[in-house]
């Protein structure tokens, strides 16, 4: 593993945190307090080619590599995590799974419009009943007798929700457990699909989070995405490229509190120098710097682990584990050098504390990632 980026991969990087300083930074506390979609940082995605990063070129988008899709996720978080949760769903989770598992005639549907932004896609897998046990869940899909199907049940927490124009569903179409689960390219516009949005949430406040509702949502047979079956398959290697996406997101976090840290106090002054100066306030700041570089580096792993093309659901998991609960440390040291400052949303210490909260419950919970790598360490089943 080279740990030298390239000069693209460095060109990339700089032009992402470019943008991200100039178009989202400054409207990200305002959309936060006012639960405000940021959509002038989507509509400066699709301006600069950016929402079809790491679509492939042969259909419209960028082609990056994995580790060119890691940095720009990370430079999206920094700046606004809502930003980077848009985008992490939209290619790590529905266009990256349409061309790994799809035909080529889905393809040629789908990821020349995901790759402009005409089309963004949410990933409809946890249900109201079904969050961290995926294959039990209850949705259905009946298979109708001229062909195709008829999919009914509910998702909640699905990001991108409300406005999505492809939503990659999950729905049983044979009997219990993983096997009877197939995967589906739902049109959002389809008669019965209903999207709720929901409010309130405690962080990522300006991005879009719904709750689907399929009422006898009817799809051609060109919808099924892999083979009858083979949904739970298709999900899980998505949350593999889900968890990178969070691994990157939460470093991007990270490095944001820390840079944060870092200003104020070498300005904020206490005793009569700089609280920088302060002993205690520079072991936040070292454990904070050590927590963000090794969250880069397992996730740059994982990235270099697919760019070879080798198994990394396992990699993807430490990088998840770690990072997510890493970020919320760092966030937490953050507010704790703000002091009373750090409490109000004048200064965005909270906002990147209760972004980063989420990062252990979402894609598998922190509890579930422990679970994943003690099963592959011992090959014994904890679940």
């Amino acid at each position: 593993m080279d740990l030298v980026l390239s000069d693209d991969q460095r060109a990339v990087q700089l032009a992402v945190r470019e943008w991200v300083a100039e178009v989202v930074t400054p409207d990200a506390l305002r959309n936060d307090r006012e639960e405000r979609f940021p959509q002038e940082a989507l509509d400066g995605l699709k301006k600069t080619g950016f929402v079809g990063m790491s679509i492939p070129e042969a259909y419209g988008g960028g082609g990056a590599d994995p580790l060119t899709y890691c940095l720009f996720i990370e430079e999206l978080s920094r700046g606004d995590a809502n930003v980077r949760s848009i985008m992490s769903v939209h290619l790590g989770l529905v266009a990256g799974s349409i061309d790994r598992w799809g035909t080529e005639e889905q393809k040629q549907r789908w990821l020349p419009r995901m790759a402009t932004g005409e089309v963004l896609g949410c990933f409809g897998l946890t249900e109201p009943d079904h969050g961290s046990n995926p294959a039990d869940l209850r949705a259905s899909a009946e298979a109708l007798a001229g062909g195709g199907w008829r999919i009914s049940g509910r998702k909640v927490f699905i990001t991108n929700g409300s406005i999505a124009q492809v939503a990659l569903v999950m729905a049983r179409t044979g009997g219990p457990g993983a096997k009877g689960v197939s995967a589906f390219l739902v049109p959002t516009d389809s008669h019965g699909f209903t999207a709720n949005p929901l409010h309130g949430k405690l962080g990522l406040r300006s991005c879009d989070t719904a709750e689907l509702v399929l009422d006898g949502v009817e799809v051609g047979p060109e919808a099924l995405l892999g083979a009858d079956g083979a949904g739970l398959k298709v999900a899980l290697s998505a949350l593999d490229d889900g968890r990178m996406s969070i691994a990157a997101s939460c470093t991007g976090i990270g490095q944001a509190a820390l840079d944060t840290m870092v200003a104020y106090s070498t300005q904020r002054e206490q005793f009569g120098k700089p609280i920088a100066g302060h002993q205690l306030v520079q072991e936040m700041i070292a454990d904070s710097a050590v927590d963000v570089d090794a969250s880069r580096l397992l996730t740059w792993a994982v990235a270099d682990l697919k760019t070879r093309g080798e198994r990394y659901s396992l990699a993807a998991s430490k990088a998840k584990l770690f990072a997510t609960e890493a970020s919320i440390r760092v966030a937490n040291n953050c507010i704790q050098v703000h002091g009373g400052y750090g409490y109000v949303d004048e200064y965005p210490a909270a906002k990147m504390l209760r972004d980063a909260r989420v990062t252990t419950l979402y894609e598998g919970t922190s509890q579930v990632q422990k679970l994943l790598i003690g099963r592959a360490i011992t090959g014994v089943n904890a679940f």
